[in-house]
Formats: C-alpha cells, sequence, structure tokens
C-alpha cells in the first residue's frame, strides 16, 4: 500500500517547487504520513509532516461545531436571524426575511459574499479588519430569498463568526481553543487571521506565474475567521477526523445536525451539511470538504462505513486535492469498494453543437456556456472557468461539489436549454452569434455608482478593448467586457484574478446588473452627465 500511495504523490516530491502533506489512517491507525516539495522555495526548507499549514474552508465545520456547543450551552440560538446578534445589519434583506444562523451555515442564507464583493471592488487589495462586516451592512440587496437555493457564502460563516465572539464574550480563536483544539490535543492548530501574521512552523504560500516562477500567497483580508483562518498540521487533523466520525465533543443531537444536508424551500435536500459535504462517492458515503486559499489547498475526505480517514494540505503543489484524495480512498479500500463511476462526456462526443453556444434566461439572471474543461464537456456559468459535466439519464449535471453553487441540470430541447439550479426549473434560450463589441458596446460607456459596493465606476474603450474599472474603497478593479448581446455582456478580472469572471446585463433604464457565480444582480447605476 506505501508503494501504491508513493506513487501517487511521486510528481509531487521535488526539491524545486512547492508541494503538500499527507495523511491517511484507517479506524485511528496511522496507514501513511509523508511530506513532498517545499516549505519555502525563498530558504529552500523542505516540508516535514509536522509543518503547519492553511486549511482554509477546511475550518468552517470547526465554526459551525462551536456554534452549536454554544447552543448546547444555551448560549445562542441558531435557528434566530442573524440580526439577534448583529443588529448593524440591514432590516430589508430580503423584504426583511433574514437569514438564521443556520442558514448561512448551510449557504442557503441568500446573503451576498463579503469576499466576492471585496473581489469586485478592489481585486485582491488586502483589506483591513472590520471591512468585511461593514461590507454586508452596506448591502441593500440580496441574491435570493433564504432557503430559495444554495451558493457558497464566505461572508455568512464571517458574520456567523461574529455571533459566536458575541454570544460567548470572548474573541473567536479563543472559542476555539476552548471547546475545540485544547480539549482534543491539537496542540499545533489555531486561528490565524492574517497571512502577515508570523506563526512559528507555519509553510510559505506559494502562487504559480503563467511565465514560470512563484509569487508569495497572501489572502486579501486582515481578518479571516470561521470562513476559513484555521491553520493545522497532518497529526492534528487526523486526530480531528477520527473525533468527526466517533463523536465525543457535543451531543449525539449536536452530531446528527452536523451531517444533516441543508433543504431548500422547494423540498430538494442538498449535499451540504453544517461546514461539511456529505454526499455517496462511487457508491459508498463520504464526509469531506475542501479549501482553497491563495497560494495553497486543503482536502480532507472521511469514508465513515470503512472507517478511512484522509487528509491533504497543500502549500502551492499543482495538483486537484479533491481527485488526489479520492484516488487515495480508492488505493487504499480498493476498486471493489466502488460502484463505475459516472461517465464525463468528451468534448465532441455526442454534443458537438455545444462548446462555445451561449444560453440565458430572459432576464439574464443565469448565463451558461460550454467549453473545453481539460478535454471533456465544461459548464460555464457566468462566465467562470468550465467545469467538466457527467451525464446522467439523458441530462448533463454539475454536482455542487465541483462549483459550491446549483447542482446544475441541463437538458438540450431544440434551441433551448431545459435548466435545473438548485431544483428549479428554468427554460435558457441559444442566444445568437454575438455583436461586434463596437457596436454593443457604445450604449454602456459612461459613469456608474455601486451603492453595495461601495465604489464608483466607469466604463470606456481603451484601445480595442471595452473595460468596467470600479475604484473600491481599499483599491481599484479591472474588468474585461465581451458581447454575448446588445444587453448582455461577459466579463473577466484582470492580473491576479483571472480567468474568473462574470456576466452583465443592460436593463432598460441603462443600470447594469452584475452576476458572478456568488454574487447576483449586483446593481451598478447609471450616473448621468
Amino acid at each position: 500500500m506505501t508503494l501504491d500511495l508513493d506513487a501517487l504523490f511521486e510528481p509531487y516530491n521535488r526539491g524545486d517547487a512547492p508541494g503538500l502533506v499527507a495523511g491517511v489512517a484507517r479506524d485511528g491507525e496511522l496507514l501513511y504520513r509523508r511530506a513532498f516539495g517545499l516549505a519555502s522555495i525563498e530558504h529552500g526548507l523542505a516540508n516535514t509532516p509536522w509543518t503547519r499549514m492553511r486549511i482554509g474552508s477546511t475550518t468552517k465545520h470547526f465554526t459551525c461545531l462551536a456554534a452549536l456547543l454554544l447552543a448546547e450551552e444555551g448560549r445562542l440560538d441558531v435557528d434566530a436571524g442573524i440580526r439577534r446578534y448583529l443588529p448593524e445589519l440591514p432590516a430589508q434583506w430580503n423584504g426583511g426575511h433574514e437569514p438564521t444562523l443556520r442558514q448561512l451555515m448551510q449557504h442557503t442564507g441568500g446573503a451576498r459574499d463579503s469576499l466576492d464583493l471585496g473581489f469586485i471592488a478592489s481585486g485582491m487589495t488586502v483589506k483591513p479588519q472590520g471591512s468585511s462586516l461593514a461590507s454586508q451592512a452596506r448591502q441593500r440587496e440580496a441574491n435570493f430569498a433564504p432557503g430559495d437555493k444554495v451558493v457558497y457564502n464566505n461572508g455568512g460563516y464571517h458574520m456567523l463568526s461574529h455571533a459566536i465572539e458575541r454570544a460567548a464574550g470572548m474573541p473567536f480563536a479563543q472559542v476555539l481553543d476552548d471547546y475545540l483544539f485544547i480539549p482534543l490535543g491539537m496542540r499545533d492548530t489555531r486561528l490565524v487571521a492574517s497571512d502577515f501574521e508570523l506563526v512559528p512552523g507555519i509553510a510559505a504560500l506559494h502562487v504559480p506565474q503563467a511565465a514560470g516562477g512563484w509569487r508569495r500567497g497572501v489572502f486579501p483580508s486582515e481578518e479571516v475567521l470561521g470562513e476559513g483562518g484555521i491553520v493545522s498540521t497532518v497529526d492534528d487533523m487526523l486526530r480531528w477526523l477520527a473525533h468527526l466520525r466517533q463523536g465525543g465533543i457535543g451531543s449525539a443531537a449536536t452530531w446528527e445536525q452536523m451531517l444533516a444536508p441543508a433543504r431548500l424551500n422547494n423540498g430538494m435536500a442538498t449535499t451540504y451539511a453544517l461546514g461539511l459535504m456529505v454526499e455517496d462517492y462511487r457508491g459508498l458515503r463520504v464526509v469531506h470538504h475542501g479549501g482553497t486559499v491563495v497560494g495553497g489547498h486543503c482536502q480532507m475526505l472521511a469514508v465513515p462505513s470503512h472507517g478511512l480517514d484522509v487528509i491533504l494540505i497543500s502549500n502551492g503543489a499543482k495538483a486537484s486535492l479533491y481527485d488526489l484524495a479520492n484516488s487515495v480512498a480508492e488505493a487504499v479500500l480498493g476498486d471493489d469498494a466502488f460502484t463505475r463511476p459516472a461517465p464525463v462526456p468528451a468534448l465532441t462526443e455526442r454534443h458537438p453543437a455545444l462548446p462555445g453556444a451561449v444560453y440565458a434566461s430572459a432576464d439574464g439572471e443565469m448565463v451558461v456556456s460550454f467549453g473545453d474543461a481539460g478535454g471533456k464537456l465544461g459548464l460555464v456559468v457566468h462566465n467562470s472557468p468550465p467545469l467538466p459535466l457527467r451525464e446522467e439519464g439523458g441530462a448533463l449535471h454539475l454536482d455542487f461539489n465541483r462549483v459550491a453553487t446549483g447542482p446544475y441540470r441541463a437538458r438540450v430541447v431544440g434551441a433551448t436549454l431545459a435548466f435545473e439550479d438548485a431544483g428549479t426549473a428554468m427554460t435558457l434560450a441559444r442566444l445568437p452569434a454575438a455583436p461586434a463589441l463596437e457596436d454593443a458596446g457604445r450604449r454602456l460607456v459612461g459613469r456608474y455608482r455601486a451603492h453595495d459596493l461601495g465604489a464608483d465606476a466607469a466604463i470606456a474603450f481603451e484601445g480595442k478593448e471595452l473595460l468596467l474599472r470600479i475604484a473600491g474603497e481599499y483599491g481599484p478593479s479591472v474588468l474585461r467586457l465581451t458581447p454575448f448581446a446588445d444587453d448582455l455582456f461577459g466579463w473577466k478580472f484582470g492580473g491576479e484574478l483571472a480567468p474568473l469572471g462574470g456576466t452583465l446585463r443592460v436593463e432598460d433604464n441603462g443600470d447594469l446588473r452584475l452576476n458572478t457565480l456568488r454574487t447576483r444582480r449586483l446593481r451598478l447605476a447609471r450616473i448621468e452627465d
């Protein structure tokens, strides 16, 4: 088995690049524990099994458990509206229907994501403490009504962290220490809110550059809390995974809630529970969650029926840790433990007319296209990078675990697309050939105000490009526009956030509505000269 796993990790066993640390245990017995690559290219230091690394969004279920432990003590009500604990948030959200703490944990609350808003307004500029909560308090509108859909929301967990802090009467980091890390003996695990903090034994984060080489990774916030702020080690995370499967801290009712997937208003059960994804992988029930920071990744995976725990943490290795963790599980348990994987259509196989086609709802709130996802047919939602689809029952599927919104289901019906977003059906029309940029873009040129971003914006032709420049509170952002139709545009970030993007819809009054995977219907109001 060791040789099989060594072969999986061999591509990352390098002395000139960042790498990863890996830990595998079964029924609490350590099977595999190795480190690969460099902890710091700058200093030529190798990763070790005890190197601390950021686990990113894998932090989220720690946050949920902390909230439920406070609820056991009667100090927090997870089914109360968030404004009970953060009254400075806007009362007009969703027509007065504010999300509950539980809905924030399940990503069904509908509030916009302050992290995504920060990217749109100010790019990768590092935002100071307090900026995330201030951004949430500024919102006049939301993505959707609570419980209608599921859209991954880091800002929801940031709000949840502050609610926990106020209910507990102590800093959020101390809550994690006192309720979780100290009782479980996780001595090398702590909350680190900023990448500017100096932490002993932590690996540097590395961002690969297109022209070769690396840059230092710095997350664009000085206050990363329960959405993704934990630093840990392989040993501590294996200790945590064993606890997750066997219980210990928290009542049986608490753990039942932790592992119970959310149910939407339309009756659909999601695969997201409380900071954890719970779903089938090739016929086996798995509990998992990933995490992404700037210059690093994490993937945690448990197969409870087989007592298997896998933790992978990277400080910049060029690898899909999600796929790698699944490969580890397959290597340890053997192929007989799994069913045959669902097929993924090749790019031109069965659906040759789809690549390049753009489909949109009449109101422009859903725009999808199809493209190349590593040689496979990929779905592009609001001009995001394509992700590979699977085909089942005559329909194309993109699961929540691949895109952290949806899930999405699509079926071609003539010139339309029968589309489902989290079980909500809609019809998307195939758009004709795109107009010329100069013709379509002329009506957009001008100045705008984006209240919910706290930013001014302007659209102008610069050479052969049509650019939307946003002047946020902490720095600028530049979006490059491409027409899909006379009143519908795709856009891409410039700089470090490329190739992420979104769409822009022109309203009859000249205002714009901006969409991304995680932000919907953000208004840019036209300023008349």
